[in-house]
């Protein structure tokens, strides 16, 4: 009798970049699962880059730095009111440092990210690994923080289309563009710490969150409810981190 012959488990097709940055939104559990076989974070990371290096242009043109240092201020009265009792020509000076620091740091800030992003991923790292023994490597969270951000992109893109379109920059800042968050209809003058508290709940870093969350859930292969305690246990602890901060400074 002629016997069938075994047929090999048919693998998943790998994913080029333009496939995983995609299905980020709309299907994220195959990104995330195909950082097992390689985690490249090239693509999100370009993505990113562009998209911010944009978006500063366009504040510079439309709401400029020096202003964007003012309306900052305004959300951090301790230094404002120090920034007061100094003389003009102090004063002018330390507006034109914090302009030019300003600058540098926004045509930076992703550079910047990626120091977060690796500093998010070594402690997912620790937890995982020490906390509930996951077989993960430090790679491959990385990656996973990076593919997360990318609902962030619309935020910018949003405060891009805003300002474009003829929005006033007279309250813009770079923290909170937009009204994504309850924060942003808080006056942070009168309330620094509630401001602080309720701009976290943004939209899009809850989006993130989720996407961390699923994200862990392939790349660990550890259990949706695990992976959800470890993404927004270390969310809660960020919020009060912030919150802390606003109100030691303000």
């Amino acid at each position: 009798m002629a016997t069938a012959s075994a047929v090999p488990p048919q693998e998943t097709a790998h994913l080029s970049e333009v496939q995983r940055v995609v299905n980020v939104f709309f299907s994220p559990s195959k990104t995330f699962t195909d950082l097992r076989r390689n985690a490249s974070w090239w693509g999100p990371f370009l993505l990113v880059v562009i998209v911010s290096i944009v978006y500063v242009a366009v504040v510079d043109q439309k709401v400029g730095f020096r202003k964007t240092v003012e309306n900052q201020l305004r959300t951090q009265p301790k230094q404002a009111d120090q920034l007061e009792k100094m003389s003009p020509e102090d004063r002018e000076k330390n507006m034109q440092a914090r302009t030019t620091g300003a600058k540098y740091v926004s045509y930076g800030f992703p550079v910047i990210l990626l120091i977060i992003w690796a500093v998010m991923a070594g402690l997912l790292y620790l937890t995982l690994k020490f906390g509930v023994s996951a077989n993960v490597t430090f790679k491959a969270l990385f990656a996973l923080v990076i593919y997360a951000g990318l609902p962030g992109l619309f935020k910018s893109l949003l405060a891009m289309l805003s300002l474009l379109a003829g929005v006033s920059g007279d309250s813009f800042t770079f923290q909170n563009p937009v009204a994504t968050n309850p924060g942003y209809f808080v006056d942070p003058t009168t309330n620094p710490v509630l401001y602080a508290f309720a701009s976290s709940f943004d939209i899009f870093a809850l989006w993130t969150m989720v996407l961390v969350a699923i994200g862990i859930a392939c790349v660990a292969k550890v259990k949706s409810g695990t992976a959800y305690a470890v993404a927004f246990g270390w969310f809660a602890v960020a919020i009060l981190f912030g919150t802390g901060m606003a109100a030691l400074f303000n």
